[in-house]
């Protein structure tokens, strides 16, 4: 058995269509300390082609808005999910909604945290700090591409 003794590395994929809100996020998340490349991405598509082209050497977390056009998040999610290669990439829905039925779908869908993207900076990095903080230098995640194994 071997112990986990780093915190997670490699780039956040940030899945965004907004301009000013990946910007944002990426003030909050050089504030918080936070070194490692941010990657970004305005739709579904790009974020799915983004890891398909990463071959293996995945973000250690995805930041995913649910409203884009094309590709929405909650598709995206899905098929992240889905795969096995990618599903333990944890994914942090990071939206403006509120709403039960997208918080609902979105944790059936596989989503590890659903937080509401706050308007103010300071907020916004509050939360931006707090999901690094547990994220990406608490908790304990399988190696990367290898989906959890079920016994029979």
């Amino acid at each position: 058995m071997t112990a986990k003794t780093n915190p997670a590395s490699g780039p956040v994929l940030v899945v965004e269509d907004s301009i000013d809100d990946f910007e944002a996020t990426q003030r909050a998340f050089r504030k918080a300390g936070y070194e490692a490349p941010i990657q970004h991405v305005t739709s579904g598509e790009d974020a799915l082609s983004y890891l398909k082209a990463a071959n293996g050497t995945w973000p250690a977390l995805i930041l995913l808005d649910l409203n884009m056009p094309g590709m929405g998040g909650r598709k995206t999610l899905e098929i992240i999910k889905k795969d096995d290669a990618l599903r333990d990439i944890p994914v942090v829905v990071l939206t403006t909604s509120n709403y039960d039925v997208d918080v609902r779908m979105c944790y059936a869908l596989g989503a590890n945290t659903y937080v509401q993207k706050p308007v103010d900076f300071d907020v916004l990095s509050t939360a931006i700090r707090n999901i690094k903080e547990y994220w990406l230098e608490t908790a304990l995640l399988p190696p990367k591409g290898q989906a959890a194994r079920q016994s029979a």
